[in-house]
């Protein structure tokens, strides 16, 4: 019976850690950010060195199960007390490990949500509401014009609630029902939402970040490869939250300016 529940347990470490780290099943779709790239190196050592230490934990307990085991019939079982130095020293050195982790995590973390103004960055705004995503883009003057929440009125095509008869600031904005950007160019996207929490993802980029409302939240990257891809909420935010997506489309700098040209003659 002991050697049947070894091998059980050598087999589950097996096909859980050895088997899935060789075929990457279900690994993540190819990334298309230089942020993706670093995020997605942070994911394989996390991954790698969690399988191996499950894997080895999995390893001992069956060679336990096998040496200690009873070859006698209603054996007496003993109590045993911890080593309290190997304890104390395996505590230690998944607490080291536990904070190298989180150090190195931190660095592409804080690399998208950098606060700070990054020269010739495209500055988008990305407003999500019950259940549909809104994107608005300032015109030749640089500016956001100011947002008039009792102006709002999705009937009437004002999302954002603009003035521009008495804001000039607004009269040149862009709003748009998708994200576009130019290849290869900085993006610093400002997160809004009008109504509950939302959130923002695009899996190729490897960005997820909550919509709170009443707060301006940036989130930086750069799209390295052009094509499209899909935006979606992955915040519980209502019963249409599942359709509540848009897409993404990364050009070039000539097709954006013509892209950003149409969507201006449209306002």
């Amino acid at each position: 019976m002991a050697f049947l529940v070894s091998l059980a347990v050598v087999l589950l470490a097996v096909s859980t850690s050895v088997l899935l780290l060789l075929s990457h099943q279900g690994w993540l779709p190819p990334a298309v950010s230089l942020l993706a790239k670093a995020v997605d190196r942070q994911f394989d050592v996390t991954f790698v060195i969690s399988g191996v230490l499950f894997a080895s934990a999995q390893l001992l307990l069956a060679t336990f199960i096998w040496k200690y085991r009873s070859t006698r019939r209603n054996a007496r079982v003993m109590p045993m007390r911890g080593h309290g130095i190997l304890q104390g020293i395996w505590t230690a050195a998944m607490a080291v490990l536990f904070v190298w982790l989180a150090v190195t995590g931190f660095v592409p973390w804080a690399t998208a949500r950098a606060t700070e103004r990054i020269p010739g960055v495209l500055v988008v705004e990305a407003w999500g509401e019950q259940f549909e995503w809104h994107f608005r883009y300032p015109g030749p003057d640089g500016k956001f014009g100011p947002v008039h929440p009792d102006l709002m009125n999705d009937g009437a095509g004002n999302y954002l609630g603009l003035a521009p008869w008495r804001d000039p600031a607004s009269r040149d904005d862009i709003v748009t029902a998708n994200l576009a950007v130019p290849v290869n160019q900085p993006v610093r996207l400002i997160l809004r939402s009008k109504d509950v929490i939302h959130s923002f993802f695009v899996r190729e980029l490897r960005i997820k970040q909550d919509a709170i409302p009443g707060e301006e939240i940036p989130v930086h990257f750069t799209a390295a490869k052009t094509g499209t891809y899909e935006i979606v909420c992955t915040e519980l935010c209502g019963m249409g939250h599942y359709e509540m997506h848009a897409k993404l489309f990364v050009m070039t700098e000539s097709r954006f300016e013509k892209w950003l040209r149409k969507m201006a003659a449209q306002q």
